[in-house]
């Protein structure tokens, strides 16, 4: 997505202040209750929300409570679990922000202990599910990068929008290393490599093989095994199906009788 300037350039001047706030935070091993402080206080200078306003504390969701509630004219527009710096973000603190977000009807979750900032899509189909798509650490990233910009210029209150995160979703999920590994390991990929392969060298390779070269001796086991592999992977079917499906209304070609009907045709007759 495209971040003004003006908003890019107040983002990395406030990544390069907190980064000392943070380091000197750390070293003090300050609590939950001050960690939070600083959050709120960081989406207010950096991403450029009124935090007597927008930014709600302990928003109650069913009997429990969440961090924060980011809300700008009426709509909520993410939710924030926030752990003590000291704290290691781990998959459980992951399920009670996901958790919060399906019982609030929130599709973003960020994640942070003030120095760590993850932001998790929630798909809210059964089971509940969530897509990583951004991951920065304050304290060792470069502040003026363009990926430090985009991310958080797609949270900030100028950028924020339905459209520019599922933007900046896309984008991740279509360069992440799941999804050239997956890519990869497609079968038309698979089978323009046994074409690249016999036109070099005349030898003729099964498409078997390639895979099983490809699943244990060339691509790390994480981005097969791994549960972002397995998203990545039914990301990568779901697009070859958009794909095929363009390309087939493009050439006329008729939608195949779906499978309901085609029980119906062959049942025998009672």
């Amino acid at each position: 997505m495209s971040i003004s300037t003006k908003v890019a350039a107040r983002i990395s001047s406030q990544v390069k202040k907190y980064r000392k706030v943070l380091e000197a935070a750390k070293q003090r091993d300050i609590g939950e209750t001050d960690t939070v402080t600083i959050i709120t206080d960081f989406l207010a200078d950096a991403l450029g929300y009124d935090k007597y306003n927008e930014i709600s504390s302990e928003h109650a969701i069913r009997g429990t409570y969440v961090d924060r509630l980011v809300t700008v004219d009426g709509k909520r527009r993410f939710l924030i679990e926030a752990k003590a710096i000291g704290v290691e973000l781990k998959d459980s603190h992951v399920k009670q922000a996901i958790d919060y977000a399906a019982n609030e009807g929130v599709p973003w979750v960020l994640l942070t202990n003030a120095a760590i900032w993850r932001l998790y899509n929630v798909k809210f189909g059964k089971p509940i599910d969530k897509t990583l798509v951004f991951e920065i650490d304050l304290l060792t990233c470069d502040c003026k990068s363009d990926d430090v910009a985009c991310c958080f210029g797609s949270l900030s209150a100028e950028g924020y929008s339905k459209d520019t995160l599922v933007e900046l979703l896309t984008e991740k999920q279509s360069g992440s290393k799941y999804t050239i590994a997956a890519v990869l390991r497609a079968p038309k990929m698979l089978e323009a490599l046994r074409k690249e392969v016999r036109r070099l060298t005349s030898i003729r390779l099964e498409r078997d093989y390639l895979s099983e070269l490809l699943e244990n001796e060339i691509i790390k086991r994480e981005l097969i095994d791994s549960d972002e592999a397995q998203s990545a992977a039914a990301y990568v079917k779901k697009l070859h199906r958009a794909s095929e499906k363009a390309r087939d209304e493009v050439a006329g070609v008729p939608e195949p009788a779906s499978s309901t009907h085609a029980v119906a045709v062959n049942a025998p007759s009672s």
